[in-house]
């Protein structure tokens, strides 16, 4: 895409001067004139290279259907409650976005499905439930048809197996090496969910897993459509996937003293942009996507749900955990995706922000979105992590999901718990109520430890 928004060596050369003119004063208005043609952005025309979404899979803490999940997004529905998988009396800390009733009958056989850790449970679903939106359930004639090797998965995870690894570790110390399970191991990478999916589904292209924190699932997006791009592969199913909310996770967090520490009223912890904010709450789950290019999804007759326009991923090069205040590197981030997409600024609005509810991260990623739209008016800005809780390597996944349901119904889902939002913000943040909204384009944030900033660009499918 990038080479698109480069003049040409034919546009930048001012044509001969007629007769009787000064040719100093055409060539110089011919110049500007293509200069400004070649600099507007434009957008992926080569069906090979648009991609396109066409099926949507996730599990979370409203369950395990989109629209279902939507739907209580819409509702301004917390799903954040008190803690019970484990005894959390003694942590500062004693609620989160934990899912509950989870069921992966149908999708994973009995046996495999007691050893598995959570975090490739959910994968291995929201995986084959994506495929099954986007018309290709295993054993299907459709999915019979699929050149196997060209397609991919991409699915990544921030932490990995930690149940399996904490659990490990404990027999270690108490028992010894001989009582760790042989698949310790296996289930603790974080590149296993993208290997048993693509095992199970038989994808033989592209497949491993990124882990960039909270950032992982949009940087697994932007190379999954790379792969697409470059002609690599006719489809992949990517996203990301995360199952932290036990001791040593919610410990760890806790020692990092992000967490909120809101425990006589849980539903309103996750509070983004509210002054009153005192950290975020974790959650879990995960959020696929089945993407195509346009030519492979037209053959088959799949259905499309929106376009992925672009994106970018780059670094803040500043601290482990906190922002960059300026918001440089985001803003960097951000416009780095808009020109991937062949997209301007003016025609972005609706933006799904990383908002999880920090003192310091939601004004940096404020001020940042600011530096790149000078204009609020016009343009929405919702948390979803104000209702799920944040579910690190899986946010963007289920953010993504949430983004491309407000191009399809034309509904922006709220940023609940909005009681006294800071001044400094000046976008519409869609406070506690749903709001009708026809997105023209939109953006999904998300940023990760380690200053990983990542954006993705959605819009509705034109041909």
């Amino acid at each position: 895409m990038q080479s698109l928004l480069l003049p040409t060596a034919a546009a930048s050369v001012a044509p001969a001067a007629p007769r009787g003119r000064r040719p100093g004063r055409i060539s110089v208005r011919a110049s500007a004139t293509a200069a400004a043609a070649a600099a507007a952005p434009r957008r992926e025309t080569d069906p090979k290279k648009r991609v396109v979404i066409t099926g949507m899979g996730l599990v979370s803490v409203f369950g395990n259907d989109v629209d279902a999940y939507y739907d209580r997004l819409l509702a301004g529905e917390s799903g954040v409650g008190p803690i019970d998988r484990f005894d959390a009396s003694k942590f500062p800390t004693r609620f989160a976005g934990q899912i509950r009733g989870f069921s992966s009958e149908g999708y994973i056989d009995g046996k495999n499905d007691r050893r598995l850790d959570d975090c490739l449970r959910y994968c291995i679903v929201s995986g084959k439930k994506a495929l099954e939106a986007a018309g290709l359930p295993l054993g299907s004639e459709a999915m019979g048809k699929i050149d196997k090797a060209r397609a991919g998965v991409l699915v990544g995870t921030g932490m990995g197996g930690l149940q399996v690894f904490s659990d490990g570790v404990q027999n270690l110390i108490e028992k010894g090496y001989r009582k760790i399970t042989p698949f310790f191991i296996p289930y603790a990478i974080t590149n296993m969910g993208s290997a048993l999916l693509g095992m199970d589904i038989g994808f033989m292209g592209p497949n491993y897993s990124i882990s960039t924190a909270c950032a992982t699932s949009n940087y697994c997006f932007y190379a999954a459509a790379n792969h697409i791009r470059r002609g690599e592969a006719d489809i992949m199913v990517a996203g990301g996937t995360e199952a932290a909310i036990i001791p040593i996770g919610v410990g760890g967090f806790v020692a990092c003293r992000a967490l909120s520490q809101r425990n006589d009223d849980p539903q309103t912890a996750s509070r983004p942009w509210d002054k009153e904010r005192d950290g975020f709450v974790m959650g879990e789950g995960a959020g696929v996507l089945v993407m195509e290019s346009l030519e492979h999804a037209m053959k088959r007759g799949a259905p499309i749900v929106a376009e992925y326009l672009g994106g970018a991923v780059n670094c803040d090069a500043y601290h482990m955990t906190d922002p960059r205040a300026d918001g440089l590197g985001v803003s960097s981030c951000i416009r780095q995706s808009l020109e991937d997409a062949g997209v301007a600024p003016e025609e972005v609005n609706y933006i799904n922000a990383h908002a999880t509810s920090t003192l310091a991260g939601d004004l940096a990623e404020m001020n940042a979105i600011k530096q790149v739209f000078k204009d609020p008016s016009g343009i929405k800005v919702n948390a979803t992590k104000s209702m799920i809780g944040h579910c690190l390597g899986a946010a963007g996944g289920l953010e993504a999901i949430a983004t491309i349901k407000a191009i399809n119904t034309g509904l922006v889902h709220p940023s609940i718990n909005q009681f006294n939002r800071e001044p400094a913000v000046e976008f519409d943040t869609v406070p506690n109520v749903k709001a009708e909204h026809e997105v023209n384009v939109g953006i999904s944030n998300s940023f990760g430890f380690g200053g990983h900033n990542s954006v993705v660009v959605f819009a509705p499918f034109k041909p």
